[in-house]
């Protein structure tokens, strides 16, 4: 089945004959460009939504009337052509269907042609499609600009944010062979709590019980996992059992962290302009925070030589830090943690560095999207500190995936793997009591 074109179904005269998609695409580019000319875009931010909808009704339909063929469409085709004409001035043209599902959590457009989505972890083609190039680049454009950023030939591809926090990533040709991509990951307008997460199933009422432990004690955690598999979303989670009386400071090449605390500093990587200067990397970041008197320090993600400082944080006084990583494991976390460290140039013996890592670190909890679509906690490891020259991990708890049912639903187990963790302890000391049974082997949870 050829997907190429996938317009919205073509909307048909009284004469009974369909629009080409071109055709339709045509109209409502000469329409849009009409009504560019006659309303006062800066009055957009300022006016009433309900007004300028009204107003944009209104014109469209006068424009309409001046068409010199006259294209006589009928109530719905002209309720369909206000809406996304709407949408063009208003929002993001062709996207903003989706920006308003929120059962959707990708959006990814395959040049101008194809805009696939997600919902509930599978990926599924729409009917939707921009005009053209042109018009998708207008719509790339009109996200970047509004962060500060700028994509071109001279710098052609870029992180931004949607205002709901959604993370964007565009990139264009020379480097798009086929034309502009976009890619957008949806956050929901009303962050998941822990509760949704064991609806989900994505981990067990025990594990939601020692992850609030871990914050309320200043373990300093890590979590890992692969594109997709809810590494932020948990992150959110775990920064809404962060104190309020404490200072939290956030730092991401796109701000995208939901926190609820009022005692929250966002800070915002910033690319170099376009003489190539004035860039901020995370790094910068995480050395300016140092000095903003922070009690956590939240990294959205650790990717490069950042992750050296994250470490020299967790080391000096600044316990109960969280960042996230991209990996296959947490023993691969590891790996790219030292990777990371060995990017900044500095000459550290492979042994001095591993055993600096497993005293910044405490637990490492590893996530990952199974084939049917959903997020699960794969394992929860805890750094106990050194044998030799390796650092030593337990397991806590774990999930196996043990079938895949008739509707393709992934069918598997949690559970405790029998060793106590030394970090209970500290829970002791502060009076977060854990049931007995807690660590027990034969702790299991069918799902």
């Amino acid at each position: 089945m050829d997907h190429d074109i996938g317009p919205a179904p073509s909307p048909q005269t009284r004469t009974g004959r369909s629009l080409f998609p071109n055709e339709y695409y045509e109209l409502k580019t000469r329409i849009h460009d009409r009504l560019i000319d006659l309303i006062d875009l800066s009055l957009i931010e300022s006016t009433d939504q309900h007004v300028i909808k009204s107003e944009i009704k209104s014109l469209v339909e006068r424009i309409l009337v001046e068409e010199e063929n006259g294209v006589p469409l009928n109530l719905i085709e002209r309720e369909r052509l206000f809406q996304e004409i709407q949408d063009e001035v208003l929002g993001l043209g062709p996207l903003e269907p989706f920006l308003q599902d929120p059962t959707i959590s990708d959006i990814l457009v395959n040049t101008y042609r194809q805009i696939y989505v997600e919902r509930f972890g599978i990926l599924e083609i729409t009917e939707a499609r921009f005009k053209d190039d042109v018009h998708l680049r207008k719509i790339i454009d009109k996200i970047v600009s509004t962060v500060g950023r700028r994509i071109d030939e001279s710098s052609p591809m870029v992180d931004a944010r949607l205002p709901d926090g959604s993370r964007v990533n565009a990139i264009i040709p020379p480097l798009a062979l086929d034309g502009p991509m976009l890619s957008i990951r949806r956050f929901a307008k009303e962050p998941l709590e822990l509760e949704d997460l064991i609806n989900l199933e994505t981990l067990t009422p025990e594990i939601g019980e020692i992850l609030q432990g871990i914050i309320k004690v200043k373990l300093n955690v890590l979590i890992s996992g692969g594109t997709g598999s809810g590494k932020t979303t948990l992150l959110n989670v775990l920064s809404r059992f962060l104190p309020e009386k404490e200072r939290i400071i956030t730092i991401e090449d796109a701000a995208e962290l939901q926190l609820k605390q009022e005692h929250a500093v966002r800070l915002e990587t910033r690319p170099p302009n376009i003489e190539g200067k004035g860039e901020v990397t995370q790094r910068d970041l995480v050395r300016n925070s140092l000095r903003m008197r922070p009690d956590r320090i939240i990294v959205g993600e650790v990717r490069g030589q950042e992750a050296f400082d994250m470490l020299q944080a967790m080391n000096t006084g600044h316990e109960g830090s969280l960042t996230t990583i991209h990996a296959n494991s947490p023993r691969d976390a590891l790996m790219r943690l030292e990777t990371m460290v060995a990017m900044t140039g500095l000459e550290i013996p492979s042994g001095f560095l591993r055993r600096y890592i497993s005293s910044a670190l405490d637990v490492i909890i590893h996530l990952s999207r199974l084939s049917d679509g959903s997020r699960k906690i794969i394992s929860f490891q805890e750094i106990t500190g050194m044998e030799g020259n390796i650092i030593t991990l337990q397991e806590i708890f774990s999930f196996k995936q043990t079938a895949v049912d008739e509707n393709g639903r992934v069918k598997g187990r949690f559970k405790s793997e029998g060793v106590r963790a030394k970090f209970i302890e500290k829970f002791n000391i502060v009076g977060i009591t854990v049931p007995e049974d807690l660590f027990d082997p034969m702790n299991v949870l069918e799902v």
